[in-house]
């Protein structure tokens, strides 16, 4: 059974910066698309990046472009959100959810997912 699991929220003031991390149990990393959503209260859950495992290639939201960075870390199956210059709009609980079977493209929609973490709070103060 796969497992998420996220971590490394908390709170930072606007322009400081956090990295989240989202560990893998019950299945490696290799082959998968990993993403990073964001769910503000009142809002719906929104894409944030993704990253292809085998490819090490990425993809933002326009919002984080420049801010924010996804990355892996095959030794510990384990994907990571460098989030930098943050503002009070990235507060948000944090997700991060895996698919193994995909086709060409990204995929930005958090149907698109089979599995996902727990989530972890992420608050910037101004």
């Amino acid at each position: 059974q796969v497992q998420l699991v996220e971590s490394g929220g908390g709170l930072v003031q606007a322009g400081g910066s956090l990295r989240l991390s989202c560990a893998a149990s019950g299945r490696t990393f290799s082959r998968s698309m990993v993403g990073w959503f964001r769910q503000a209260p009142g809002k719906e859950r929104e894409f944030v990046a993704a990253i292809k495992w085998g490819e090490s290639t990425t993809n933002y939201a326009d919002s984080v472009k420049g801010r924010f960075t996804v990355s892996r870390d095959n030794a510990k199956n384990t994907v990571y959100l460098q989030m930098n210059s943050l503002k009070p709009e990235d507060t948000a609980v944090y997700f991060c959810a895996a698919k193994w079977v995909y086709g060409s493209g990204w995929y930005n929609l958090p149907n698109s997912y089979d599995y996902w973490g727990q989530g972890t709070q992420v608050t910037v103060s101004s």
